[in-house]
Formats: C-alpha cells, structure tokens, sequence
C-alpha cells in the first residue's frame, strides 16, 4: 500500500481534520477537533487496505479490536487515553487523547540523552500507570519508547496498546507480536506471558534511556533472539560512568531472564527507584522534591489511604513541598490563612496565646479550615516546627478546581479527622 496517495479528509465522523501528525504502515493519524468536548484529539484512522492486505489483513484487524475494546477503561494519569472506537462500512478509526511533544524514541540515542534523574522520574511513572493497566488485567506486549509520549521534563503517557493481552479472554490474542529489541525472553520463545514480560520490555527501555543504546546488539533479529535468551548485557554504566551502581542494579533485575530473579510485582520496581532517587541524591537541592518522592510520601500517610493512583498525582501537582526548618513559623494566630498543611514527615507544635493545644505528628493535618470554612478564616493558633519537617501545603483555591472525586477524598479523610477529634475532646471532658 501506499501512504503517501493517503488524502486528508475535511472530517473523521464527527471530528473536524486540523492536520496530519503522523503516519504508519497500516495507519495515518491525524489532529481533529471535539466540538462536543472543545478539545484536541488524536484520531488514527486505519487504511482500507490494511485489513484486505492477504498476508497481514487478519492480524491488523484483530489488534485494532483489542485497542478499540480498552475505550473509556484505561483512566491514569500516565496512560494515553482511548476515548472512543468506530468501525462501519466506511471508516475505522479509534479516537485518543491527544499528547503534544512526540515520544521517547529521540531520547534513546547517545546524541540527546535525557539527565539520569529525568529517566529514573520517567520510568517510575511508567511502572505506576503499567501497575494500573495489569490490575485491569491489561498486559501492553509493546513496551518501547515510540509508544511512551513524552511532553517535556518528567511527563509522560504510555500509548499503543494494540498488541495487549487482555486477561477477560473476550478478544482472541495473537503471539509473535512486539519490537524484537524489546522482547522479553519468555516473549521471543513464545512462551505464555504475563505482567513480568512488561517489567523486562520497560528495564529494556530504562537501559537504552540511560546508556543510549540497546543492550544487545545484532545485525539479523536470528542474532537478537539468541542474545535475549542466552546472553547478559553489559551494565548501563558501562557507556555512561556517572550512572549510580543501584540503577545498574534495577536494570539487571528488570531484565533478569529466570522470572524467579526478575522483579515480580511493578510495585517492588517502584520502590526501588522511589529508593535510589533518594539515596543516590539525584534530586539535587535538599528542598527539591521528585515526583516519585512526592508520590510515595503520600501512598504512605493515613490521610490518603482512600485515594486513588490517579488521585495521589493530582495531589502532589497541586501541592507545594518543602522542608521547614526547627522554630519556624508556619501559621500565626489572627492572620488570614488561604492554604492547609499535611506533615509528611517531623512534629509540630500548635499553640493559643502561648499555650499547648497538641503536638502534631506525621500524617496530620492543620490549617484546614481554611478549606472547609465558607467565609474567609482567620488562623485560630500559632503552628511552629519542633523538628525539621517536610511539609505539604495545599492552596484552597487550587483544591476547588480539582476534579470531584479529589475533592470528594479530600471532604472524607477530614471528616474522619473532625469525628476523632470530637471523640478525643469529649473523652477529656468525661475524664476517661
């Protein structure tokens, strides 16, 4: 078939054509217009002649099906949504979100690495949003850096998920499908898979960020299977000096062959990187907070036990993060306050006119009146820092224009919290 006699159509069903953004062997994808929803998508409009081709017209087919059967189903922050699929007579096109920056694939290359820290926040993402996909049931088979979207910094959107295995059973799987480089070795001998060969195609993709190249290379794919199977790569390190020894460390056990050795659960591949960005120092500056660190401070407070992935990410973009020093003032009785604080990490000391009311610890909350009061509140005590803290501080007006089910989160865990405190407070009063 030939791409280039492909036309650019006025309109996509119902979606207007701004332009063409790119193009593949069996698909052209195009930027239209949502005039129901005033907003950009990516539209990927499937050839006619894909699915007649002789050779390959069964296969395309039944990979379209199965990204078109995860419409409205994969909601994270860091996947690439898929918002509507249409097959008729004339068209078959799915409708995505659309991401505006290209994909990893550039960053890849030797020439235009990504700094160390930058990769290790990328793929830590990439394991949060994989980790949603396979309590789905969702295995993506195609992990590599043309199918993660990447818009500059730290964000990122894991795409393409045409090649997944679906564990419902409902769509008919096909094997012998995936980048060669990227393979998993249960992957190239057509074994049966699970989450574990995602976890070995994003260590792949986590070497080629940091070192710039794959970690095996081969003139003929009869070459590259044997290498996958057979043979252990050189460390990251190897070809970058400054890369930690705990990175070359998550790598290996990324891409460990035997599956016994090979991290078992995308949550154990996070920890670890959530680990060495604090260790190995990689986030800079003492008051520089990754989105990582930010991520799993917040996994681990009571305050949030009820939240969501999806909502734990909006928490940490609207909040603001720092390390308060010992005797610093955080809030003064009788000024205006616009924002609440979480302590995610020390103590605190709240007091009334020079008198102990509590001493706070990690996990609570102060300040959240300022939230929950209508009308504009005035500090009802001073709040000063007994121990070098991390603190969270949310603006209120940056919290009402979170999404509902955030704010939802946010009115519960308080509740929770006004209820203990009356409960404590008439305990005193009854004396038990």
């Amino acid at each position: 078939m030939n791409v280039a006699e492909v036309e650019v159509p006025e309109r996509i069903g119902k979606y207007p054509v701004l332009r063409e953004i790119g193009r593949g062997a069996t698909s052209v994808v195009y930027l239209c217009n949502d005039p129901f929803y005033s907003r950009n998508v990516a539209v990927k409009l499937v050839m006619p002649e894909a699915f007649q081709d002789k050779d390959k017209g069964r296969l395309y087919r039944k990979l379209f099906v199965t990204e078109a059967s995860l419409a409205g189903k994969l909601q994270h922050p860091h996947i690439c949504q898929i918002y509507d699929a249409v097959a008729d007579d004339r068209q078959q096109y799915i409708v995505m979100e659309y991401v505006d920056g290209g994909t990893l694939e550039r960053h890849g290359d030797a020439q235009d690495l990504l700094p160390i820290d930058r990769v290790v926040e990328i793929v830590f993402k990439c394991t949060r949003a994989l980790e949603f996909a396979h309590k789905m049931g969702i295995t993506h088979r195609d992990l590599k850096p043309a199918n993660i979207l990447y818009t500059g910094e730290t964000d990122v959107k894991v795409s393409d998920f045409g090649a997944a295995l679906i564990a419902s059973g409902d769509i008919t799987q096909v094997s012998a499908i995936g980048s060669p480089a990227y393979m998993s070795p249960e992957q190239v001998k057509e074994h049966a898979l699970n989450h574990q060969t995602d976890i070995y195609s994003l260590g792949v993709v986590m070497y080629q960020l940091l070192a710039g190249r794959l970690p095996f290379q081969a003139t003929n794919n009869f070459s590259l299977i044997y290498q996958i199977a057979n043979a252990e790569p050189q460390p990251p390190s190897s070809y970058r000096p400054q890369i930690p020894a705990a990175l070359d460390a998550i790598v290996k056990r990324a891409m460990a062959k035997n599956l016994a050795q090979r991290y078992a659960a995308w949550e154990d591949f996070s920890l670890d990187l959530a680990e060495v960005f604090r260790n190995e120092g990689l986030a800079g500056r003492k008051e520089t907070f990754a989105d990582s660190d930010k991520f799993e401070s917040l996994r681990k407070l009571p305050f949030f036990t009820h939240f969501t992935d999806a909502e734990l990410w909006e928490v940490a973009r609207i909040s603001n993060w720092r390390t308060a020093a010992v005797g610093e003032l955080l809030m003064k009785e009788g000024e205006p306050g616009n924002f609440f604080c979480i302590l995610a990490d020390g103590q605190v000391r709240v007091t009334r006119k020079g008198k102990l009311l509590n001493i706070l610890r990690t996990g609570e909350c102060f300040g959240e009146m300022a939230y929950l009061s209508k009308d504009e509140q005035l500090r009802g005590a001073d709040v000063t820092v007994m121990d070098e803290s991390k603190i969270i501080s949310v603006p209120t007006q940056k919290l009402a224009q979170a999404s509902d089910s955030c704010r939802y989160k946010f009115d519960r865990a308080f509740m929770e919290i006004l209820v203990e405190r009356l409960t404590m407070a008439n305990a005193r009063l009854s004396g038990v």
